[in-house]
């Protein structure tokens, strides 16, 4: 399953059903999960952990040393959990000292061509990036959100489930959940209705989340307004609590609004 032409250091733990395509290199304290495909001229550079049946097209470069100049080669990981699939040109760097030293990516995720995600980033599961989307250092991305191409965050902003960066959106500030931002700055621009319902959320959750947003963007309320308005009604919808709890989670930069 390993190419004649390709490259795997004598310490790399690939288990059984991987595929390493030619010209590749596997580094040094390299693990691969069982079943993982990697396709043709693919650099794996460690220390780096990853799941089962990942696949991983050409030209991409996994868990090179991260992109910052306080980085001074201090012993940090990249973890990749299952199923994802990482397409041509995707960049994933470790982390870095001056964070938890770790780089993880869930499981399910869809990173397109040049896909970028920097040290110190965290993303959940079941998200899509499209072509040329970038994550700068130490960004939160959570479960199902999507991102355009060439959507840009900024570092240390978090990105809500469910949520919706536009391509070309220049994010600067924190995206909550559910909510559909676009624009250089982004700004909010309604829900993401449509990623919800293609994850079958029940529609009396979305209309909870609509009045949530009209608190939050329509009502004209304080952040902190909003916020105790949001309380009222989050104990009767989870979702609503998971919009309250981002809302009052520490945040470098606020949120888009």
């Amino acid at each position: 399953m390993i190419h004649p032409t390709a490259v795997v250091d004598p310490s790399a733990r690939l288990m059984p059903g991987v595929s390493v395509g030619a010209y590749s290199v596997i580094g040094p304290e390299v693990e691969i999960g069982e079943g993982t495909w990697v396709g043709p001229h693919v650099v794996i550079n460690g220390p780096t952990r990853m799941g089962r049946e990942n696949r991983i097209y050409q030209f991409s470069s996994i868990g090179e040393q991260a992109q910052d100049k306080k980085y001074s080669g201090e012993r940090t990981w990249l973890e990749i959990g299952d199923r994802n699939v990482i397409r041509e040109y995707c960049t994933l760097n470790r982390g870095t000292a001056q964070d938890a030293g770790v780089t993880r990516v869930g499981d399910d995720n869809w990173l397109m061509a040049y896909v970028h995600i920097a040290h110190d980033c965290v993303v959940g599961s079941g998200t899509v990036f499209a072509n040329g989307a970038s994550l700068a250092g130490h960004v939160r991305v959570e479960d199902y959100a999507i991102l355009g191409g060439f959507a840009l965050i900024y570092q240390f902003c978090r990105v809500g489930a469910y949520s919706l960066c536009a391509f070309g959106s220049h994010v600067r500030k924190d995206v909550p959940p559910f909510v559909v931002v676009a624009g250089q700055p982004a700004e909010p621009h309604g829900l993401n209705t449509e990623g919800m319902r293609r994850r079958k959320v029940p529609q009396d959750t979305i209309a909870a989340l609509r009045q949530a947003y009209k608190v939050l963007y329509r009502d004209g309320l304080t952040l902190e307004d909003a916020r105790v308005q949001l309380a009222e009604f989050a104990s009767a919808t989870p979702d609503v609590a998971r919009l309250l709890e981002f809302l009052q989670g520490e945040s470098r930069h606020g949120i888009v609004r």
